[in-house]
């Protein structure tokens, strides 16, 4: 089993950032890649989908409002990965009230590539997601 964790430093208190990103079916808010997502099965599952037409199938399978963070796999996409299950969470940063961090992880088995290009992918995936909650909060 592969793995990969991108960590970001944002400008904004953990409360807001959460806020934001903490909805499941949130991804189309601050996540350009991601303009639709359609919530299923009362807000379990989610089903984004990518400006080409893709379409992603997760289901929530943890969810911790005080501790500001959820974990998901998914069910169906086009990556060439099993056994995929990710967690985005928000972290304070002791002593600076208004700045948080943010951790996108996942861990997966590669399926037909390599496992570095397995975790690559899902480490670009991340990064350019951070990079673009880090846009969205300050844009």
């Amino acid at each position: 089993m592969a793995s990969t964790s991108v960590i970001r430093i944002l400008p904004a208190s953990p409360q807001r950032v959460w806020d934001l990103i903490g909805g499941f079916d949130s991804l189309p808010d601050w996540l350009p890649h991601i303009p639709e997502s359609t919530a299923l099965e009362g807000g379990r599952v989610r089903r984004p989908t990518n400006p080409d037409g893709d379409v992603i199938v997760e289901r929530l399978v943890d969810f911790n409002e005080t501790e500001h963070r959820y974990t998901y796999a998914i069910l169906e996409a086009p990556f060439p990965v099993t056994g995929y299950l990710s967690t985005l969470r928000v972290h304070p940063v002791p002593g600076r009230e208004h700045v948080a961090e943010v951790q996108w992880s996942g861990r997966f088995t590669p399926d037909g590539v390599e496992e570095s290009e397995a975790v690559d992918l899902f480490t670009g995936i991340y990064r350019d997601g951070l990079d673009a909650l880090y846009t969205t909060l300050t844009g």
